[in-house]
């Protein structure tokens, strides 16, 4: 159970970086991280760190697709560990 919470916290902290990296990236008309990536992120459990970068830095909150996905994302990955403390 330990490792599981250090995970999440760790991918969360990795979403919150890559979209700040992402957004100055952006700012500075640099290579930038790819949206898969950062989707990529929020499936394997960082939704709300994405969610986070979104909100913090004021990022990809024009993109429908981010807007819409992340959030909803992160709703079923909620759910989801609720359903699953609710088994045990």
């Amino acid at each position: 159970m330990e490792f599981i919470l250090i995970y999440i916290v760790m991918i969360n902290l990795i979403g919150v970086v890559l979209m700040r990296v992402d957004k100055q990236r952006a700012k500075r008309n640099q290579w930038r991280i790819q949206e898969k990536t950062l989707f990529g992120v929020a499936v394997m459990g960082g939704s709300v760190g994405i969610w986070t970068g979104m909100r913090l830095y004021r990022h990809k909150t024009k993109h429908s697709s981010f807007v819409i996905g992340i959030p909803l994302i992160a709703i079923l990955q909620i759910a989801f560990v609720l359903y699953i403390q609710n088994m045990s």
